[in-house]
């Protein structure tokens, strides 16, 4: 059985912001989405509101029948924020005003003191949390220990290997921390650059519950069309040919 799909929709919001207008409509990307079979929305609301915001995500959660995530810092600030919205996830994730786009894994070793109270407040409030982690065993130990429910395993390094280059190791390492994750209790997920030439043989590992992926289905979705586009990812998932 291939993995559900979460469709991150930053980008819809990334054309709209780049006019300071009211097009496209995140929202009607969402509806979109769950119309082709998505199985979940993704948002990341960053401290910057360069693209997602604050209306964006009260209004999702109003309309759309998905399980909404949001991605943000791991910081009280943002999660006091994400309290107050009630999303059904949180995932924290690191975030930096310079960065283009997310950059690598959350350090939970390091943070493990900061990390632990914003789990706490954001559990307590019924919000599951996710933590954004590289593919090292020791990131994913301490997820568990920090009582997170989930852990997204970061597949940039595989997404972004060059044309031509072996990718059986970073795939391996990626087999290796999920079968860690799933025999911890956690829920297993991964994203970061998948696109319809690199999913599949990630989709294909077996604990893997979900992916997250949104710029390639956004940028698809330019030359056809929303719906096709999320249709076309779920039978690369499915090991079909889009």
């Amino acid at each position: 059985m291939s993995p559900r799909l979460g469709v991150n929709i930053d980008h819809v919001a990334t054309l709209r912001q780049a006019r300071g207008g009211r097009e496209p409509e995140p929202v009607a990307a969402a509806l979109l989405a769950q119309s082709a079979g998505a199985h979940g929305i993704t948002v990341h609301l960053r401290a910057d509101r360069r693209h997602i915001q604050e209306r964006d995500v009260r209004i999702l959660k109003e309309v759309v029948a998905l399980p909404l995530n949001v991605e943000c810092a791991a910081t009280p600030d943002a999660a006091a924020l994400v309290v107050a919205l009630q999303p059904a996830w949180a995932t924290l994730v690191p975030e930096t005003r310079e960065e283009v786009t997310t950059q690598g894994g959350l350090d939970a070793v390091f943070l493990q003191g900061h990390l632990r109270s914003v789990i706490r407040e954001l559990r307590s409030a019924d919000v599951q949390v996710s933590l954004f982690l590289d593919p090292i065993p020791d990131q994913v130990r301490m997820a568990a220990k920090l009582e997170a429910d989930a852990v997204e395993i970061n597949t940039g390094i595989y997404a972004d290997l060059p044309q031509g280059a072996d990718p059986l190791a970073e795939l391996n390492r990626i087999r290796e921390v999920s079968r860690l994750a799933a025999r911890l209790g956690l829920r297993v997920l991964a994203g970061h650059g998948l696109n319809l030439r690199n999913v599949g043989p990630v989709a294909a590992v077996p604990e893997l519950g979900e992916l997250n992926i949104g710029h390639s289905i956004v940028g698809r979705a330019v030359l056809v069309g929303f719906e096709r586009a999320v249709r076309e990812m779920l039978e690369a998932m499915a090991g079909g040919v889009p």
